[in-house]
């Protein structure tokens, strides 16, 4: 175990990131080698559903091609209350685009426990 996980947590990405994965397991795989978030200018709406869904990654997006500014290695911090990605190398902060509930479904650890916890649905002590 661990031989497969990453030393960077968060993936800077282009447009349409998770294109062609029409099941939970992409962004399953992605959490399991450590990656807890993805900062991108668009993803394929299918990856983007089941990251959140599943409660496997917050899946960020910007209008900027951070891509092509932020290398791998480069230390970034993201304070997803302000919406801001920094890039600490050159200090330079881009927004990023407001996530709403998602992070609330993502900690709850996806959609069917953010319900529960929320009250939406019942959890399995409250059968009769």
């Amino acid at each position: 175990e661990g031989e497969n996980r990453s030393k960077y947590s968060i993936i800077i990405a282009g447009r349409n990131f998770g294109c062609g994965s029409s099941r939970e397991h992409a962004p399953a795989a992605l959490q399991i080698a450590g990656v807890k978030a993805v900062v991108a200018q668009s993803y394929a709406r299918i990856f983007y559903r089941n990251a959140v869904d599943g409660g496997f990654l917050v899946p960020l997006e910007t209008d900027e091609p951070l891509h092509t500014v932020i290398k791998t290695g480069d230390r970034v911090v993201i304070d997803l209350d302000e919406a801001t990605l920094e890039h600490v190398p050159t200090q330079k902060v881009y927004r990023l685009k407001p996530i709403g509930d998602v992070e609330a479904i993502v900690r709850s650890g996806g959609i069917f426990e953010y319900a529960r916890r929320a009250g939406m649905i019942p959890s399995g002590a409250e059968k009769a």
